[in-house]
């Protein structure tokens, strides 16, 4: 339909006259004014944001590092706060007329501090790699900057000659970090020579072990002694298991190495409660990135956690890194830590794992192949070939019928980060539906009716003709419609913010 300035406002008439004052609802109220006013100038940006809501509402999310955040994180990003230019931190700007800006920041930074229990917080980075970047210039600036200009006359790099410059400019591209292997579940910003990480540093990356497809400690205390690193990082973004931290301190001490821990997608677990002691960053790690979606369903967006040695250099990421802070985000992420930072979250952050843990059992129940034989977190993986299919194939198989994951490599994969052997499978998003254990042992089945009535394509002409593809594939008809039709009726019982009336937005927005 046709959105006019008159139907947008129209809208909130709509909804205020047919609704009883005792049934209002202030999140769907304030939705209505939001998409009343984008629609006045873009109607098809309104129209789009409601759309969305309803692809959420038809596709089960599986994606490890997606979730839902909550209503009045969103309301916090959309206002006047993105209109400020706050280059700095809190006391020290560039800008004056920061003074909200300031609260607002050392709010959201006393929350994360209070939910890690750590020295300091810096809510800036704009995304989970940004925070890697400003971890690691800090150690930089830290570890190697501040030493080699000890042994200079100056106390600003900006009075040194260009030689003198240029020696410590050489020091900071000489060194070494060792991380997690992209294949065995690292992160791109770990050392991957396609990013910029893999550039600024001689890289090098530890892997798992080829049988059981666990992290191996003295292999990697091994490997530390060889390499000896500026940085020894740890986390993952595709590895299913708890990581002992005190071990690897332990690794980073004996080297001399900073231990660095990205926590992205982990962090609502440890904030929850679920990883403690051993298994928690916290006390073990000098640094610690995240970012502020994914477990701890806040914005999409950053934020760095260090010791005392590494917080004044943490607090440069702007201008060392960053550009601007975004206001509106940081408020978001000041949102999402109180919340973060109450019992509710600590039942939601356990139960994310429970889910987890049923559903990897479940999944090999049903006769897949699943990676590591379990999880201790949020996420799995699945080895697709078992079903005669590649990552890709598989999860857009999947997608047909109305299940959002994606393809991911596996250890020791034999397909290209593109293409894939596996599947990653997650459980945040599901479990702020309120899905529980039955639900993971019927997403299970649904998954294997699927991807057991999926086939590999072929070529349909040309030279290769007939020969089977990596890409293409066909599924059946009737399993189709079946998994469909059990995907919705999950949807049906759990829908994605309930206290949004999609059949009322639709007809004035959509």
């Amino acid at each position: 339909m046709a959105v006019t300035v008159s139907s947008t406002h129209s809208a909130i008439a709509s909804y205020l006259a047919k609704t009883d004052p005792d049934a209002i609802s202030p999140g769907f109220l304030a939705y209505i004014a939001n998409l009343s006013q984008v629609a006045s100038v873009a109607p098809n940006v309104a129209r789009g944001i409601v759309q969305e809501l309803a692809d959420q509402r038809a596709y089960l999310k599986l994606i490890a590092s997606e979730n839902y955040c909550s209503l009045a994180t969103q309301a916090a990003m959309g206002n006047l706060l993105t209109d400020k230019y706050a280059e700095g931190f809190p006391g020290t700007r560039f800008y004056e007329g920061c003074d909200n800006i300031d609260d607002i920041e050392a709010y959201a930074c006393a929350q994360a501090c209070k939910l890690f229990g750590c020295d300091h917080a810096y809510v800036q980075p704009h995304s989970g790699a940004d925070a890697n970047m400003v971890a690691f210039w800090a150690i930089l600036q830290a570890r190697i900057v501040v030493p080699k200009m000890a042994e200079t006359t100056a106390k600003d790099p900006g009075a040194l000659s260009h030689g003198e410059w240029e020696r410590i400019r050489q020091s900071l591209g000489n060194q070494r970090l060792l991380g997690l292997n992209l294949a065995a579940g690292g992160h791109l910003t770990h050392g991957y020579r396609h990013n910029v990480s893999g550039k600024m540093f001689e890289a090098f990356s530890y892997g798992v072990h080829p049988e059981t497809h666990l992290l191996d400690y003295d292999e990697i205390e091994k490997q530390a002694l060889e390499v000896k690193p500026l940085i020894l990082l740890a986390g993952y973004s595709a590895y299913p298991r708890a990581i002992d931290f005190k071990r690897m301190r332990a690794i980073a001490d004996k080297v001399g190495a900073v231990l660095m821990v990205d926590m992205a997608h982990f962090a609502g677990l440890v904030a929850g409660g679920v990883f403690t002691g051993d298994f928690s960053p916290f006390p073990h790690a000098h640094i610690v990135t995240s970012t502020t979606h994914k477990t701890l369903r806040g914005p999409r967006g950053g934020v760095v956690l260090s010791t005392k040695e590494f917080a004044e250099y943490v607090d440069k990421g702007c201008p060392m890194v960053l550009g601007g802070p975004l206001s509106h985000i940081m408020a978001a992420k000041g949102v999402a830590f109180t919340e973060a930072n109450t019992p509710a979250f600590k039942t939601y952050a356990h139960k994310i794992v429970e889910n987890a843990k049923a559903l990897a059992e479940s999944c090999a129940s049903e006769g897949m192949k699943v990676i590591s034989g379990g999880t201790d977190n949020h996420l799995m993986l699945i080895d697709a070939t078992t079903f005669g299919l590649t990552g890709r194939q598989a999860a857009s198989a999947l997608r047909e019928c109305g299940i959002t994951l994606n393809k991911n490599t596996i250890p020791f994969d034999q397909n290209t980060p593109l293409i894939t052997s596996g599947l990653r499978l997650g459980t945040p998003a599901i479990t702020t539906l309120g899905m529980g254990i039955e639900e993971m042992k019927e997403i299970a089945g649904i998954i294997k009716l699927a991807l057991s009535n999926t086939k590999p394509g072929v070529v349909e002409s040309g030279a290769n003709a007939d020969r089977i593809t990596k890409i293409n594939y066909t599924i059946d008809a009737q399993a189709l419609e079946t998994a469909k039709a059990r995907v919705k009726e999950l949807l049906d019982r759990y829908p994605v913010y309930p206290e949004l009336d999609l059949g009322f937005l639709l007809e004035h927005f959509g």
